[in-house]
């Protein structure tokens, strides 16, 4: 296939790349390069191409390689897949990189159901001490005073909010939004399908159709195709004989003929497959399956269902019984008219609303906790919560967070209350 490379893409990871490579006096470069923007736009894809067009060599790890049973074991990982590139620059005379893909998916924090694990923090300072001091890495338990040669990492990741806010400042790493214009779009799926005839305003009327889908959606559109051709040699052959045939056969691997791959056709195959991904998110079969998150989620009654507080006959306060999800009720504690925007304006988008917390100590870290809210139905219910959370948390810093569930990604952090008690948006 005749793969498209954005002309975006290429310039800003081969100058990042070839910076590296440079010794430009008193100037600091960053070691890392994060890319990240929606699922499925070919983050990972677009960096493999320009790799290759650029000669230069990959070491991988994968996000799911940042967590493990024994404490350690992904920063060493880290440190020494570094000291290996750094030989192979050495011994081969070319540029090598290391590429750490959904890095936030191995070292981020989403919600309160995320836990910040030994192995999590580990990879966090690795990296910080990697991106400070490229030339002097060393493996626990020995120790090497000969230099490094400097080795450029790149990390993809949907939403790099979710890290260390140290990990991700500028001058450790430079940061790179990608997210495909139509132009980068119809290139893209051009060269997807180059082989299959489709005109160039046909691949445009394909784009414009389906214009919110992700990349990847049109390659799997594509693949979708062949399913017909398949199926019609699956009943030639027959069920009972499939395996034989085309795993252990000597008559070779099985011929197919092109399929129809007509604008009409893949609108159709394509409105199929919307339909697909908007049934996954209407069925909400989670609340019928996964008991105790329901539970949960309709643990905290409304404000008008909350008992309110009952002076007892010696003059004391005698609060209501909570189930330990329902939260305590203040008086005392009001959103600002701003704050009340704030929360209108993130449901109006449908996006979902979080809280999050943390004490002076952690403040400094960037170390913050989420509060469990529940299922949040409407603006009422929101500001009750958010009250709820502001009165038990009344001496430590809140920030209300917006996040689109639908991109995984924050698209709005606000601290609402600091530890002198007093709330509002800063």
């Amino acid at each position: 296939m005749a793969y498209y490379i954005s002309p975006r893409f290429l310039d800003k990871v081969s100058v990042f790349i070839t910076k590296n490579y440079l010794d430009l006096p008193g100037v600091r470069v960053p070691l890392i390069l994060g890319i990240h923007g929606r699922k499925g736009e070919g983050k990972s894809f677009q960096c493999e191409l320009v790799f290759e067009r650029m000669g230069v060599e990959v070491t991988h790890i994968s996000g799911g390689e940042l967590e493990s049973p024994d404490a350690g074991d992904p920063a060493r990982l880290i440190r020494l897949r570094y000291r290996e590139t750094a030989e192979l620059i050495k011994v081969r005379g070319k540029m090598c990189v290391i590429m750490i893909n959904d890095l936030d998916a191995g070292a981020g924090r989403f919600d309160e159901g995320t836990q910040y694990t030994v192995n999590t923090q580990l990879v966090n300072a690795t990296l910080m001490n990697i991106a400070d001091n490229p030339t002097d890495v060393q493996l626990p338990g020995s120790y090497d005073s000969t230099p490094l040669h400097r080795v450029p990492i790149i990390v993809t990741g949907n939403d790099f909010s979710t890290l260390y806010a140290p990990l991700i400042r500028d001058g450790r790493m430079e940061k790179f939004y990608w997210e495909p214009d139509l132009d980068d779009k119809v290139g893209i799926v051009n060269g997807i399908f180059s082989e299959d005839g489709l005109s160039q305003r046909e691949v445009e009327q394909l784009v414009e159709t389906f214009s919110n889908q992700s990349i990847d959606f049109f390659s799997a559109l594509r693949s979708r195709i062949y399913d017909e051709q398949i199926r019609h040699f699956i009943h030639e052959i027959g069920v009972e004989r499939i395996s034989l045939r085309v795993v252990n056969s000597l008559e070779g691997p099985p011929q197919f003929r092109k399929p129809d791959f007509s604008l009409s056709h893949l609108i159709e195959m394509g409105n199929f497959m919307v339909g697909e991904q908007q049934r996954v998110q209407t069925s909400q079969l989670v609340s019928e399956y996964n008991r105790g998150l329901y539970s949960r989620n309709q643990s905290t009654p409304s404000p008008a269902a909350t008992p309110s507080s009952q002076p007892s006959s010696n003059g004391s306060t005698q609060r209501p019984i909570t189930n330990g999800y329902q939260k305590s009720q203040a008086s005392n504690t009001h959103l600002t008219l701003e704050t009340q925007e704030q929360i209108r304006e993130i449901l109006s988008h449908g996006y979902r609303i979080g809280i999050e917390h943390v004490d002076e100590r952690r403040f400094r870290t960037g170390s913050w906790q989420s509060c469990a809210v529940g299922q949040i139905t409407g603006e009422s219910d929101a500001i009750s919560t958010i009250e709820s959370c502001l009165a038990e948390y009344s001496g430590e810093y809140v920030r209300l967070v917006g996040v689109d569930p639908k991109n995984k990604r924050r698209v709005m952090e606000t601290i609402i209350q600091r530890p002198n008690g007093k709330v509002g948006s800063w």
